[in-house]
Parts: structure tokens; sequence; C-alpha cells
């Protein structure tokens, strides 16, 4: 059906189109400077089961979060298959073997993301990891990693405080549990409804309690922030002596109770060891949140040998905010970045042994028996 217009009815056409077509053009411009600032989350894979497992929790996390997810795949000749991928791989030595084992590990743990509905890319790092994942990690919102104990690529970030990426990342790192000290699986929520911080008065004390209460309101859960004060003889932690540092705490908690209202925050003061103390709380909460540097309290917790520490005998994730994520001069920033975002990128062809890798997914069914493996209540 056809009909008659005149000339102002075109003209109002004309407009309407006019507008829309540019009320078009600023959603794009949105969405495209909303790709820039959301970075995506990053978790690294070897193989082992402790990574997929970590794959799943990162992939639970990003669609949470509304991020999208990159998987690396890293691997060193000649001596890969000792200390990089599970032993189930091939021979050392051979780069066109480990070039294609590190495709099919990529390939399971996209089919891992893709089953939670999340859009994954693939990357393989050719050298010493723990150089690379520092300059990765201004890339991204989180990097993800599975800790399964010795070996693996786990052991090669985590394993030398020196060169550690949790003290050296540009972005916070979560360190996903594989088993408990016993060697039982530990079962990972979908959803998490309890988060505990370690706070003590240091910035990165500061920072790591301002992360976990941001992380605690992103999930509507629960937040307890603990602070590890020293033992007095013959002082129970119920005594007077306490109520100062009690005060503290509740000072410090205060700005954020303002910025989240409905954050249900629960504030307790432990005399002792923060690793015990920490450790302990990751038998009833979802995620422990800590900071990475810093003498004494929860800070310096992980200065000491880690192996020994809070990632290895934690039950549930560990979010640590690294040395480099809070300090302004040993970051080489101007100020102290307010969130991820914050750090300047840097793109992957100045990243030496960087390489973009698609790679095809795996089956659902490869994805069920992993599922099954990792977390026998899933």
């Amino acid at each position: 059906m056809v009909f008659p217009c005149s000339s102002n009815d075109i003209g109002k056409i004309e407009l309407f189109l006019e507008v829309v077509t540019a009320h078009r053009g600023v959603v794009s411009n949105l969405k495209e400077v909303a790709m820039i600032n959301d970075k995506a989350v990053l978790v690294g894979v070897d193989g082992s089961n402790a990574s997929y497992k970590a794959t799943w929790w990162a992939a639970n996390y990003a669609k949470h979060a509304g991020l999208t997810l990159q998987i690396v795949c890293a691997y060193s000749l000649p001596s890969y298959a000792a200390v990089s991928f599970d032993a189930t791989y091939t021979a050392m030595g051979d780069d066109n073997a480990a070039h294609a084992d590190a495709q099919e590990i990529l390939s399971k743990a996209k089919a891992i993301a893709d089953e939670q509905g999340v859009e994954a890319t693939t990357l393989i790092v050719t050298g010493d990891p723990a150089s690379v994942f520092v300059e990765l990690s201004r890339n991204y919102n989180l990097i993800v990693i599975g800790n399964r104990g010795k070996g693996g690529l786990a052991e090669r970030l985590l394993g030398t405080t020196s060169s550690s990426l949790p003290a050296y990342a540009y972005c916070p790192i979560i360190v996903v549990p594989y088993t408990d000290d016993d060697g039982n699986l530990m079962h990972l929520n979908n959803t998490i409804t309890k988060v505990a911080v370690g706070a003590d008065e240091s910035k990165w004390g500061v920072k790591a309690l301002q992360i976990a209460a941001d992380f605690a309101a992103s999930w509507n859960a629960e937040l307890e922030v603990i602070s590890a004060v020293p033992e007095v003889k013959g002082v129970s932690s119920d005594d007077s002596v306490y109520d100062s540092y009690m005060d503290d705490l509740k000072t410090r908690v205060a700005p954020l109770q303002e910025k989240h209202p409905d954050l249900s925050v629960n504030c307790r003061i432990v005399p002792g060891s923060a690793v015990h103390t920490l450790t302990e709380a990751s038998y009833s909460h979802d995620v422990v949140v800590v900071g990475s540097r810093g003498r004494g309290g929860f800070t310096g917790l992980l200065l000491g040998s880690i192996s020994q520490g809070l990632l290895q005998h934690a039950v549930s994730p560990v979010y640590v905010v690294p040395r480099k994520y809070v300090e302004a001069a040993e970051s080489r920033l101007d100020t102290v970045p307010g969130s991820p975002a914050d750090v300047k990128p840097k793109p992957l062809d100045d990243i030496s042994g960087v390489e973009e890798a698609p790679v095809s997914t795996a089956s659902s069914e490869v994805v069920t028996e992993i599922e099954k493996t990792i977390d026998p209540k899933r």
C-alpha cells in the first residue's frame, strides 16, 4: 500500500532518519569504548586437571562479570615435558609436537568455556612464562591459574618468590586450588556467597580491602574482614586490649560500607598467625582476598616460602592483589591504578614469545569427562 506524502512529510522523515543514524553512531562508539575499557580475563593452562579447573572458574567468573576470556598455554624447549605440560605429553625437544600439544590443550580448555556460554580466544606462549605473564598482565582485568603443587605452569609462576606472578603482576591474580592437603578434590560453586579478606593498615592491605568489597558487592555476597594482630601472653581475644584494633578496623571499613550500603560486612580481630587464619577461612568462604607485599600481618605472609603459605594450603580460590598493581613507583605508573582498566595495555606484538593461536573446540563429551574428573560434585 502506498501513502501520499507532502514535501513537509518527506522533510520530517529525512530528519528522523538522520537522528536514527546519528544515534546508531553514538551507540556504536559507546560499544567501542566499552570494549576498550573492559579488559578480558586470562587463564593459564598446561594440560593438567588443575588448569582445567582454573579454566572452569575463570569462565564462570567472566560470564558473571560480562567479560570475554582468553586462554593461554605456555611451554619452553627442550624441557617442556618435565615442567610445562602434563606428564602425558610428548617427548622433549620437538617444537612441532609441543605446539600441537599446546593446541590440543587449548582446544579442551576452550570447550570448557564454550560449555558455559563464554566467548574465549586462545594464545600460545613460548619461553619463560613468568616474565611473559607479567607483561601480559597489563592487558587483563584478572589472571587465573590452577595450583597443583609441584611441576607445571603453576609452579613456574608461583614457586619463585623473587619473580612470582602474585608479587609482580599489573592486575590481580586468582589461584584456584585443585585438592586440599590430603588430596581431596575441591568443589567450586557457581555462585560466590561469602568472601574473606585479610586486612592490615598497609597500603596493600587497604587496597585488598577495597577490592574485596567491590568483588563481594558484585556477587551480592557477604564480606568478612579479618585482621590478624600479635598474640599477647595472658590476654584473651575478647579482652579490652583488642578493642583499639577493632576500632581501627572499623574506621578502615566505614568508607566501603558507605560505597556499598547493601553489603553485609562482618569484622573480626584474630590474634596469631595470618597464614593459619586465612587458610582456616578458606574452608568457609568461596574466595579469600589478600595483598602480596608488606611487613608482617596479612600482606607479609606471601613474602616467605610460598610453598608453605596460604597459596598451597587454601581450599578455596585465593585472590591476590599484587605489589606492582598497588605501588605506583614500581609499576611505573603516574598514579596508583583504581582498577585494571587504568593500566595501559601492551600490544601483543611487543611481547616476545606470545602468539595468537585460534583452535577448534573439543567435543562436549570431552568436556563432560574433564568436569567429572576435576569436580565430582559437578
